[in-house]
């Protein structure tokens, strides 16, 4: 089932952040680009100090304990400007109370 969860964010290049039980660590924000056998590779940025470190690491399947992906981003301060209200609808739009 991993294996196949992997294969799909793979194929959609999505990010995603991945727990490696042996290490107990995370890699964030990382790209699946390869599964060959019980191999996954992933490529990912990361910053240490000032200076961004581009990594490619090739774990093994059994060595992964969890797997998160992100399903959607909203910046706090476009969400509050920007948030539509029920006066904002067209009145023909809006729902009247019935009483």
């Amino acid at each position: 089932m991993l294996h196949r969860k992997l294969h799909r964010f793979c194929c959609e290049k999505r990010p995603v952040w991945v727990f490696l039980r042996d290490q107990q660590r995370w890699i964030e924000k990382a790209l699946v680009v390869e599964l060959e056998g019980d191999l996954v590779t992933l490529r990912y940025d990361a910053e240490e100090d000032d200076e961004l470190h581009s990594w490619e690491e090739s774990v093994r399947l059994d060595s992964i304990g969890a797997v998160s992906t992100r399903l959607a981003f909203f910046s706090r301060t476009a969400l509050a400007e920007d948030l539509e209200t029920a006066e904002d609808c067209p009145e023909s739009e809006q729902l009247r109370s019935q009483g």
